[in-house]
């Protein structure tokens, strides 16, 4: 999630766990505690690819958390026995505030799509829940609403309880609302023989009442948008192709063996002409919405008819216009789950659902 969904939900935690005790230094302290583990994007792993798959990666394992909470509510507890501070706030509190700030921080992150890599230094790929968007304003406004209450009052139990109780009911909403875009969806793939294939659902920017379904097969991808309010209403699908004639070369590549154990199968490749040569560029499909991916790389360089790695960097794509959000906005209000996006991408192809309504 973004810093300040982050910060809010660790100040929330700490007013809540030692307000009555320290009051605004409770607030602060996990703020701060709660926006620590994203401090590691200051490292710079190498190259683009290295730093957009390490991030989440340490500084957000469990282990790792889990430890230095055990590490500072030892601390602390040492800090107060060398005052004699008198009632001591106790083992039990301290590690309720280190444990609670520290490791809410990646389980939220887990519900994004981005991808939290909770059990590192395990190899296994990246936790993705992909229930709720990066920033999502009814998820953080509870969250804040109290947080800015303890800080004027002091200390602001009923706010607080009521942020953090509303933020938790939202997610849950998220995980409901995901699960049933995914049993309705489910006759329109088999229809269109993709019941087996790979498949995301995550939810469109800013809510959690539109939804993103991506589909991925061998040579192609599928792109459409379902809203909690199309009811039965069949599923159309925008098919384009996922390029994946140069999958093998940038396979070939550890900076696209790395971006596959990061996003799986859900990765475009093509061929641009950048810097005076052909580049072979990854996309990643999860990130961004319908026909505006967010995160490409360069992997590798054609020179005497063979691919050779470089050093991967971020290569620039299209970004969403007040046209695109607009699109997005009414396809939320208005029952269109059967009419395809409208791509600009000339081999985008509609697919017309075959399941009545």
């Amino acid at each position: 999630m973004d810093s300040l969904t982050q910060a809010c939900l660790g100040a929330a935690i700490g007013g809540t766990v030692l307000g009555r005790r320290l009051g605004r230094k409770a607030v602060i302290a996990g703020a701060v505690l709660g926006t620590l583990p994203d401090l590691d994007v200051v490292i710079d792993y190498g190259d683009a690819v290295a730093d957009y798959t390490y991030h989440r990666g340490f500084s957000h394992s469990l282990w790792v958390l889990g430890a230095l909470a055990v590490l500072l509510t030892g601390l602390a507890r040492a800090g107060e026995r060398w005052r004699q501070v008198s009632p001591p706030i106790g083992t039990w509190r301290w590690g309720l505030l280190f444990g609670g700030c520290l490791l809410t921080h990646p389980m939220l992150d887990a519900f994004t799509t981005y991808g939290t890599q909770l059990w590192w230094p395990m190899t296994t790929p990246p936790v993705s829940w992909h229930s709720i968007f990066i920033i999502d304003p009814l998820f953080t406004l509870p969250l804040l609403v109290g947080v800015i209450a303890a800080l004027i009052k002091g200390y602001s139990p009923r706010l607080l309880g009521w942020g953090l109780t509303l933020a938790c009911f939202y997610l849950a909403f998220t995980v409901a609302a995901q699960n049933t875009v995914n049993a309705r969806i489910g006759p329109n793939l088999a229809s269109q023989g993709l019941e087996d294939a790979p498949r995301l659902v995550q939810p469109t920017p800013f809510n959690a009442l539109l939804w993103r379904v991506t589909v991925v097969e061998d040579d192609a991808y599928y792109e459409g948008v379902v809203s909690l309010f199309d009811g039965r209403t069949p599923l159309a699908l925008t098919r384009l192709p996922r390029g994946d004639e140069w999958q093998d070369a940038a396979l070939a590549t550890t900076a696209g063996q790395r971006l596959a154990w990061f996003a799986g199968p859900f990765l475009r490749y093509r061929t641009e002409e950048r810097q005076g040569a052909t580049q072979l560029i990854a996309t990643d499909l999860r990130l961004g919405t319908p026909g505006y991916q967010m995160f490409n790389f360069s992997l590798a360089e054609r020179r005497a008819d063979d691919w050779h790695p470089i050093d991967s960097e971020r290569v620039a794509g299209a970004r969403p216009d007040k046209t695109a959000f607009a699109s997005l906005f009414q396809r939320l209000i208005v029952p269109q789950a059967n009419v395809c996006l409208p791509l600009a991408d000339p081999q985008a192809q509609c697919l017309t659902p075959r399941v009545s309504p």
